[in-house]
């Protein structure tokens, strides 16, 4: 019988540490999600640097007719690429697996969405204990500094912001972009800033200091815009195209005129309410790329946006909060076709290059624009900081924290979602 990592049918998580690895193989799975997703969670070179540098460790990739890396990249690198991976201990993917598409007792690293109780893959995660299967959500592996070690996030702000200045430059007939996912790569899209005119007194407002704002960052500065303070956007002019980056304390205050605290405000965002607008009365675009909980003040309201005072005429939301935080975001948009306008007095859809009409692009999964350039990111991460845990039995327990299900049942870190599986929320 073949050695199997750490035992994990037999050994408790606290013990997972007692086994020694003998073998190892993983699975790279073809992504099974509809809308077709390009992205991997491992790439090529990653999977060669894996098996040259863990002997342990062995790495197939199953058959995929629509990855942005192609089945003869990864036999190129020396790959197995199969048509079945059911042999694996561990298969690697990036979106939700199709219920169809679930191999029983494995274990499975993916996006699995369900850690907020989102309804709509209830079924999955019912049916992944019903199989057995042992899930590790990526959105949940943190580090001992309690900050996300992997995700896609620095992807989503730089294809954001760009969409954003693509946007604008249609929106007002000034330039014309190739979008990102028309482009090979990063590079390519880059070489799209010579394209890239705006105004002399041009200003972006951005909110957000996380991965996905400085994503957005790069673009800014790559194409060409220089960073000012919160307080020298609103109160100095410029002859040339600048960007503030806006945190919490930037627009938000208390609601009784006492001094804001950030422990306050993310402890309870309830006393505290938004002073965004005197950015978007001075902002010709504003960038989302916040973390906004829905206990917190909308930022930018329907109000806001029938203010005469108002000069945005774009809005990049790459936060994507449907309907509440940036009141002219009504629905999510597409990469095909991502951009469209709220008409802010009738607060109704309309078309994007209406005169009356804020321009909103709204794409959800903005990093699959640029899928060879997100997934080398990803799998980067998941190289340095997932697999040596996953191989040296887990010592700070990151994954047993990120682990959802195991033995046929939720673990007791989210023992939280039992009346969710059940229906009952």
């Amino acid at each position: 019988m073949r050695n199997r990592h750490w035992g994990w049918e037999q050994c408790p998580p606290k013990f997972y540490i007692c086994f020694k690895l003998q073998t190892m193989k993983i699975g790279i799975i073809k992504e099974g999600k509809t809308p077709p997703d390009k992205r991997v969670a491992l790439t090529p070179d990653l999977c060669k640097l894996i098996v040259d540098k863990y002997p342990e460790v062995q790495v197939q990739v199953q058959k995929s007719d629509i990855r942005a890396f192609t089945d003869q990249e990864y036999i190129d690198a020396g790959l197995p690429v199969v048509d079945d991976v059911s042999d694996c201990d561990v298969l690697i993917g990036v979106k939700e697996v199709p219920i169809s598409q679930l191999i029983p007792n494995k274990t499975y690293f993916f996006f699995s969405h369900t850690f907020k109780k989102q309804p709509y893959n209830r079924e999955l995660l019912n049916a992944i204990i019903d199989k057995n299967i042992r899930l590790i959500d990526y959105e949940v592996l943190v580090g001992r500094n309690k900050k996300r070690i992997i995700g896609f996030g620095r992807y989503a702000g730089i294809v954001g912001a760009y969409n954003g200045l693509l946007a604008f430059g249609k929106k007002h007939g000034l330039y014309n972009l190739k979008p990102a996912n028309q482009c090979f790569d990063k590079k390519e899209m880059e070489g799209e800033f010579a394209k890239i005119k705006l105004p002399a007194n041009f200003e972006m407002a951005m909110t957000g200091d996380g991965r996905v704002a400085h994503g957005a960052i790069e673009v800014f500065e790559g194409a060409g815009l220089k960073k000012v303070s919160p307080q020298d956007f609103l109160e100095k002019e410029f002859d040339y195209p600048v960007y503030s980056q806006l945190l919490v304390t930037d627009y938000n205050c208390r609601k009784d005129g006492q001094p804001f605290t950030r422990r306050e405000f993310f402890t309870d965002p309830l006393p505290f309410k938004s002073n965004f607008f005197r950015f978007a009365k001075v902002a010709d675009v504003y960038t989302s790329c916040h973390y906004w909980d829905h206990r917190s003040p909308i930022i930018i309201s329907r109000d806001d946006f029938k203010s005469p005072d108002l000069r945005l005429s774009v809005v990049a939301d790459v936060s994507c909060d449907i309907d509440c935080a940036v009141g002219c975001t009504l629905r999510p948009s597409t990469i095909a076709d991502p951009l469209y306008g709220y008409n802010p007095m009738e607060e109704k859809e309309t078309d994007f290059m209406d005169a009356d009409a804020v321009g909103v692009m709204a794409v959800d999964n903005l990093p699959c624009e640029l899928p060879r350039d997100a997934s080398m990111d990803f799998g980067a991460e998941f190289v340095e900081g997932v697999l040596p845990e996953l191989l040296n039995g887990d010592p700070d327990q990151i994954i047993a924290k990120a682990t959802e299900t195991e033995n046929g049942k939720l673990t007791s870190h989210f023992a939280y979602l039992q009346d969710y599986l059940e229906g009952k929320e």
